[in-house]
């Protein structure tokens, strides 16, 4: 049978195998370019700082060139985080 273009690639031996340690990675990601429906096309972003809650700080990402709201984020371990949790 041939090769499905389709099925992943099983990685080296000697690589463990732990469904979880790849996911820690990716626990937080910054966005640096988002979808912009103003301006019809993917484009950079400036984060900024909207609210210190309890759960976490709340992030808004706005489009460089228009400022349009093109995302927002719950960031629970950013620099402010403890300032209400404490």
């Amino acid at each position: 049978m041939k090769n499905n273009p389709f099925s992943f690639a099983r990685p080296p031996a000697g690589i463990p195998q732990d469904a979880g340690q790849g996911r820690e990675h990716f626990r937080e990601l910054d966005a640096t370019e988002l979808y912009c429906p103003n301006c019809g096309f993917a484009v950079p972003v400036n984060k900024f700082l909207l609210l210190v809650l309890p759960d976490g700080d709340r992030y808004e990402y706005r489009c460089k060139y228009c400022g349009t709201k093109v995302g927002d984020k719950v960031d629970r371990s950013g620099q402010f985080y403890g300032i209400l949790k404490g």
